[in-house]
């Protein structure tokens, strides 16, 4: 019997800081994604005011909220959107071996959200002379939010393909008559769209780079001390 309990009191000492591990992980994982979910939520906020205050995205008069003067379900949808991608990001380095080799500093991930904010308001209030030189212009400074920012393959390439899918669902929501933009040139929305959503999912995808970078020091540090 006093063997017996001596191996299950071993055993329990031997699972307890792997158990601690798991829900400091947890823990952890689930900040984040708060964190996360509140930056969409700003930038929606922030965003489509600009947008809504040139007319350039028109929603029904009745669900305008007075204060933001957006619809109520644009900013948990963009939360939503923001804490997914800034938990993919990390997520795709460590499965593709794809190690961010720019330098990682809050300064500059601010500087990335600075030029991301700079891109949506080029959209919504620089007058161009037509459609299509506005969206070569978003095009390139996207990439070249991309290029400064990022240059990683799996963040192209999910810049790319998040960007496509977001596109598809606002060509749903439009012709759905939920909201509607004012000169439509690409069937119901803007042709500079798809520019906005990958240079967006480049911007949330280093902050979720960032936050997951500074979990990774800590822990580093914890295991150091132990």
């Amino acid at each position: 019997m006093v063997e017996v309990s001596a191996l299950s009191s071993g055993a329990l000492m031997r699972r307890g800081p792997y158990i601690s591990m798991i829900t400091n992980r947890t823990m952890n994982l689930l900040l984040r994604a708060a964190m996360l979910f509140m930056v969409g939520v700003f930038l929606a906020l922030v965003l489509n005011l600009l947008q809504v205050q040139r007319n350039v995205t028109l929603f029904p008069p009745d669900v305008l909220s007075s204060v933001f003067s957006s619809a109520w379900w644009v900013p948990p949808c963009c939360g939503t959107a923001a804490a997914l991608i800034g938990l993919l990001y990390p997520c795709m380095d460590r499965r593709l071996g794809e190690p961010h080799k720019l330098k990682r500093e809050w300064s500059n991930v601010m500087r990335c959200v600075a030029v991301f904010v700079g891109i949506n308001h080029a959209s919504a209030k620089v007058d161009f002379a037509n459609n299509v030189q506005l969206s070569l212009t978003l095009a390139a400074l996207s990439v070249g939010l991309w290029w400064t920012f990022d240059r990683s393959r799996s963040g192209f390439g999910l810049g790319v393909v998040i960007a496509i899918l977001a596109t598809l669902a606002t060509q749903l929501l439009v012709y759905n008559g939920v909201f509607q933009y004012t000169s439509p040139d690409f069937l119901y929305i803007r042709s500079w769209l798809p520019c906005i959503f990958f240079a967006g999912v480049i911007t949330v995808g280093n902050i979720g780079r960032q936050l997951a970078l500074y979990e990774y020091k800590v822990n580093q540090e914890k295991t150091h001390q132990d």
